[in-house]
């Protein structure tokens, strides 16, 4: 009796495991390891929506080599301890890929994980070193900072014609990464940083860094902190009456930035890789679902988190089988066009240290709501030229950026070379 019920429990658990291991050859496993609580909890959470969005997506049309994609989410808390404990429980359970941490302190610490697993990871986090340590594993889904300052630093020097910039700069390895990268991109034009002021993640009261900025008589103010620190500053500026311009990155003018800081929000211009108000088709669907799905306006988080997953799937399909060690080598060098992926939302080239390239655009803040001034070409092109006239080109009035040249819009979605 005994006898016949242990066999039968055997059985029993066989069965199972068969059918778990089977199930596991017909999905994808992708763990969103993200910020959901803590300082990045906007950034995370937008991420983290993007990338379900395109993977509802992806597996309603009959997801990636036939197979579906099933996700699990944890939180970072924006923690870099937390994000490496919780990358390491990830691979334990068998994830093929993972996406995030968003925040840079946070990604530099688990990639080590993910590195030794060889397990892909794509991440939305900016500072340069995350690249810059030869690391197969890792790929952005946002700009490098050695790719978004030189094209902001051709505005400011250019088309701005700025003499002296004071930088306010989070003191961690986004805020330190961005103050060099700035730095380096200006070095050789006329445009001299008079004052370097450092704040803390989080930070609340940024009256006496506004402070210090004035004192230094510089002609305007870079910004670079996260999203919640930049709505803070802006108020603060315009609380002290500051007049001048204020230029940053993504993280200046992103919706929740100017949901935040309100009217203070206005005159704020911008260099950002990506914005839902941007003129182009894929773009603009994609708005249109996230709003739909979420019930409000995505920021850059959530088309990098999107548009990662899309580049995932190209890579996946170039490999042309679920071997992780195979979709990192086809990541290096992938060129994605949006006639095959519109998800990818532009033409988007990889290199071979995992960082992107692609249209990006200078923005301003009017009546609450982001206006695409001038669309900025791949870096490549723009190395060409001084960094002092990479911009000089006539700036976009924001009634054209609505119509924008058609030659331009296609720019940012294809380009003559193959998708592979």
């Amino acid at each position: 009796m005994k006898k016949r019920f242990a066999l039968k429990l055997l059985a029993a658990c066989a069965l199972t495991a068969a059918a778990a291991t089977a199930m596991a050859q017909q999905t994808i496993k992708i763990a969103n390891i993200v910020e959901l609580s803590g300082a990045g909890a906007s950034a995370g959470t937008n991420f983290k929506n993007g990338i379900e969005l395109a993977v509802k997506e992806i597996n309603a049309n009959g997801g990636i080599l036939g197979k579906k994609i099933v996700t699990t989410t944890t939180d970072t808390q924006s923690n870099p301890g937390v994000a490496k404990g919780l990358t390491q429980k990830a691979i334990d359970d068998g994830t093929f890929a993972i996406f995030g941490p968003v925040f840079s302190g946070s990604i530099m610490v688990s990639m080590a994980e993910s590195r030794k697993a060889e397990v892909p990871n794509f991440t939305g986090g900016e500072a340069a070193a995350i690249t810059a340590q030869g690391n197969p594993y890792v790929f952005r889904t946002s700009f490098t900072q050695a790719t978004a300052m030189p094209k902001v630093a051709s505005y400011i020097s250019g088309k701005a014609n700025l003499k002296s910039l004071a930088v306010i700069y989070v003191n961690n390895d986004f805020g330190k990464g961005g103050l060099e990268m700035i730095k380096k991109a200006l070095e050789n034009t006329p445009t001299k940083i008079v004052a370097e002021v450092s704040t803390d993640s989080g930070q609340v009261d940024f009256s006496a860094a506004v402070l210090k900025a004035k004192q230094s008589n510089a002609e305007a103010v870079f910004a670079y902190t996260n999203e919640d620190e930049s709505a803070r500053l802006l108020r603060e500026l315009r609380k002290q009456g500051w007049t001048k311009p204020i230029i940053g990155e993504t993280t200046l003018t992103g919706q929740k930035v100017i949901e935040l800081a309100g009217d203070a929000a206005n005159g704020a211009i911008a260099h950002v890789g990506l914005t839902v108000d941007a003129p182009i088709p894929a773009v603009r669907a994609f708005s249109a679902k996230f709003e739909k799905e979420y019930k409000y306006v995505s920021d850059h988080n959530g088309m990098k988190g999107y548009s990662g997953m899309y580049l995932f799937k190209a890579a996946v399909e170039k490999a042309g089988k679920l071997d992780r060690k195979a979709v990192a080598a086809a990541m290096k060098g992938l060129k994605v066009n949006t006639d095959k992926y519109p998800g990818a939302l532009m033409y988007t080239e990889f290199d071979d240290k995992g960082d992107l390239d692609r249209m990006s655009f200078m923005v301003e803040v009017r009546n609450g709501k982001q206006y695409v001034a001038d669309f900025v070409p791949p870096l490549p092109k723009a190395k060409a030229l001084p960094v002092a006239a990479a911009a000089n080109n006539d700036a976009v009035t924001p009634q054209a950026a609505a119509s924008a040249p058609a030659k331009r819009v296609a720019a940012a979605s294809k380009s003559p070379a193959t998708t592979r």
